[in-house]
């Protein structure tokens, strides 16, 4: 049985306090603004739910392609093979 990942699931600890703050810096240097920690996750948190499923979907199509391409080349090996 698999558990739905939340959106904080999609990225190591480390990855996230970077995210959480890049984002904070942003804010501030950018827009003049300052937001706390809680902040800055609650924005990450929409952008990996808004985004998550769609850069997924194209890491699964990048590499389904990628392995048409590789086994295309392995059946062409073989055919080299015959005598």
């Amino acid at each position: 049985m698999s558990t739905q990942k939340k959106p904080w699931d999609l990225i190591t600890k480390d990855e996230r306090r970077y995210a959480i703050d890049k984002i904070m810096t942003f804010f501030s240097e950018e827009r003049d603004e300052d937001i706390g920690m809680i902040a800055a996750e609650e924005v990450l948190d929409m952008f990996l739910e808004l985004i998550g499923p769609t850069l997924h979907n194209s890491a699964i199509t990048e590499a389904k392609d990628w392995f048409k391409t590789k086994l295309a080349d392995i059946e062409v090996d073989y055919d080299l093979l015959k005598k």
